[in-house]
């Protein structure tokens, strides 16, 4: 039979108020506590640098794709604003040589002697003269005319916008 007090004796690992622990047993714990929140800020850094990153990567896609968005609408105004520029300017020439085709028509129809015919001759040559200016100048030259009488003329000009208000107010209230 062995001998129970001859065997090497295991240390007590039971906690003794009384007792500590030996040094290295006792520092396990914030050993493993430091290494845990070390290896914590190591990954929250690594995950906010990786939420930076990505971050910034759908911010430049996103503006490069708002970018792309504005140039495309800008563009596709300017196309719409030049096509209309053109069909406005279309217009104003064929106006123009309507009114022109008016002024023969009321040439050649009209009375030709007497007072009649003098005036018809006149509103036939003002009719014919209008058309060709409109042909001719087209909207662009309507308003640089019209900025030129205003410059030469301004208190008649505003005098004549102030009517021109008036006039549609009323027609918009009626």
């Amino acid at each position: 039979m062995a001998n129970a007090t001859n065997a090497p004796r295991e240390p007590d690992t039971r906690f003794n108020p009384g007792s500590q622990p030996p040094a290295s047993e006792s520092n396990k714990p914030q050993q493993a506590t430091a290494q845990v929140t070390e290896k914590a800020k190591e990954l929250a850094s690594a995950v906010t640098e990786k939420s930076k990153e990505l971050a910034s990567a759908v911010a430049q896609a996103a503006g490069g794709m708002a970018k792309d968005a504005a140039s495309t609408v800008a563009q596709r105004a300017g196309e719409m604003a030049s096509t209309a520029g053109r069909k406005a300017e279309d217009a104003t020439c064929a106006v123009g040589s309507s009114i022109e085709s008016f002024g023969h028509t009321v040439r050649e129809r009209g009375p030709h002697e007497g007072m009649m015919g003098t005036a018809s001759s006149a509103v036939a040559q003002t009719l014919e003269s209008s058309g060709r200016y409109l042909q001719e100048q087209g909207l662009e030259g309507i308003g640089e005319d019209l900025s030129a009488v205003i410059r030469r003329h301004p208190l008649p000009s505003v005098l004549v916008g102030i009517c021109l208000g008036f006039c549609m107010a009323r027609l918009i209230r009626s």
